[in-house]
């Protein structure tokens, strides 16, 4: 089983190696690891580039380490997206053949704050909507949403019914989401979020901020989504120029 060499650094090979064995299913989902000295021991390297390749495989949710009791082989996201592409999050978990719901949690209307007169250019006598929900598939909670929208642009006749933001605005209020400015950042476990989501202490975050525009290039639309790490997974596409 041991690695054969070449000429990247070990670490890196060690990585790749991991990584087929999981993909051959040497090493399954939700599996624990050897230790730290039988799988260096296996690969024939040592426990110091052992430990520099888990700490990246780690970095990259295809394992995640328990203190005190081991390391595990993570689940496969459920959701992957190419961050370039504009999908709500509705239509993520269509595409993945399961069936969206929704978990109202809260909304209201409030003074903008001095973050929220900036992103929309409002005055500061100018209410902003907001409503946080839970976005769920096969009835499993798995993003957070908070969202903010310029009362303004709110119809009458809203309800809660209306599942998708997007095709509210563009139904009721006529004006339709072209582009959004995209932020993705991981995080640890989250102290209001992290059980909303029924989240195990170690499974991490990632928190999608964005700002949408409709084709005026008028402010919309600010959204922050908190997605399970080990349920979804986003990439981007980056041409050469």
């Amino acid at each position: 089983m041991s690695i054969k060499s070449d000429n990247r650094p070990l670490y890196l090979q060690v990585i790749d190696r991991l990584k087929q064995d999981i993909q051959e299913g040497v090493y399954k989902e939700k599996e624990k690891l050897p230790s730290e000295f039988d799988l260096a021991k296996l690969l024939g390297v040592s426990r110091a580039t052992l430990r520099e390749a888990l700490r990246i495989l780690e970095e990259e949710n295809v394992i995640v380490r328990r203190h005190g009791v081991g390391t595990f082989i993570n689940s496969k996201p459920l959701f992957t997206s190419g961050i370039e592409q504009l999908n709500s999050v509705r239509d993520m978990i269509e595409q993945a053949g399961m069936t969206p719901g929704t978990i109202f949690l809260d909304s209201m209307t409030t003074s903008p704050t001095e973050d929220d007169i900036r992103r929309f250019s409002c005055r500061s006598d100018e209410n902003i909507f907001m409503m946080e929900r839970v976005r769920t598939a096969d009835g499993q909670p798995v993003v957070y949403c908070l969202d903010k929208i310029p009362a303004s642009l709110m119809p009458l006749n809203f309800t809660c019914d209306d599942e998708s933001i997007f095709q509210m605005l563009e139904q009721k209020s006529n004006r339709s989401i072209t582009h959004a400015v995209a932020q993705i950042e991981p995080i640890g476990y989250h102290e209001k979020v992290s059980p909303i989501l029924e989240c195990e202490p170690e499974t991490a975050l990632l928190i999608l901020k964005q700002m949408h525009f409709d084709d005026s290039d008028a402010p919309i639309l600010y959204s922050v989504n908190y997605f399970r790490a080990d349920k979804f997974s986003f990439h981007v596409l980056r041409k050469r120029i």
